[in-house]
C-alpha cells in the first residue's frame, strides 16, 4: 500500500459528461489505485463516469467498496460486480461512510451530485472534523465554474482564504495520488508531535 493511503473515496458523476477525457481520467484513476493497492470507495453504481473508475479499478486487480441507498438501485445500476456492495437507507448514510472509510478523496468530473459531495467534505474539514486531503480533478477544465465559485465566497467575505485551500486543484490523477500520500504524511507527522 502506498504510503498511509489505504482508501480513496472518488466522487464522480453517474453521467459520462461531453468529453472523451472525463473517461479517460476515471480509468487512470482506477488504474492507479489498484496498482498501488489502494482500495476504491464510491457511490456503487455502474453508470457513467462511476461505473467507469469502478470496471478499471476490478480490471488492474483492485478492491472497490460501493456504498448505494436502496432507491438508487435501479436509477444508478447498483454495480453487483464490486468486492464489496453496501446498499443503506439514505444518501446521508452513503456519505457518512464513504467519508468514515477514505483515507483522501477525489474528486473527478461529475455533476450535482458530486457538487454535493465535495461541497459536505469540504466543510467537515472547514469544521476540523476531519484533516483528510482533498484534490479535485481539474481534467479538461471541467471544474473551472466550481473553483471560481469557491474563490468568490473568499472575495465576497464568505469564507477565509484558509477554508479555500483545505480544497487541492491538480490537473490529473498521478498529481492526485502523490499529494494523496504527501498530505496524508503530513497529517500523519502532526498528529504525532501532540
Amino acid at each position: 500500500m502506498a504510503g498511509s493511503v489505504r482508501s480513496v473515496a472518488v466522487f464522480c458523476g453517474s453521467r459520462m459528461g461531453n468529453s472523451p477525457l472525463y473517461r479517460t481520467v476515471a480509468e487512470q484513476a482506477g488504474q492507479i489505485l489498484a496498482k498501488n493497492g489502494v482500495k476504491l470507495v464510491y457511490g456503487g453504481g455502474s453508470n457513467g463516469l462511476m461505473g467507469v473508475v469502478a470496471d478499471s479499478t476490478l480490471k488492474a486487480g483492485g478492491t472497490v467498496t460501493g456504498i448505494i441507498p436502496h432507491f438508487l438501485h435501479s436509477r444508478e445500476n447498483m454495480h453487483e460486480g464490486v468486492t464489496d456492495l453496501i446498499v443503506v437507507d439514505s444518501m446521508h448514510e452513503r456519505k457518512q461512510i464513504m467519508f468514515d472509510t477514505a483515507d483522501a478523496y477525489w474528486i473527478l468530473p461529475g455533476g450535482f451530485g458530486t457538487f454535493d459531495e465535495t461541497m459536505e467534505i469540504l466543510t467537515w474539514k472547514q469544521l476540523q472534523r476531519h484533516a483528510k486531503p482533498i484534490l479535485l480533478v481539474n481534467a479538461d477544465g471541467w471544474g473551472d465554474a466550481l473553483i471560481a465559485m469557491l474563490d468568490a465566497s473568499v472575495k465576497q467575505g464568505f469564507a477565509e482564504s484558509t477554508a479555500r485551500a483545505k480544497i487541492e486543484v491538480v490537473p490529473d490523477v498521478e498529481a492526485a495520488f502523490a499529494r494523496s500520500i504527501s498530505e496524508t504524511r503530513q497529517y500523519a507527522i502532526s498528529v504525532e508531535q501532540f
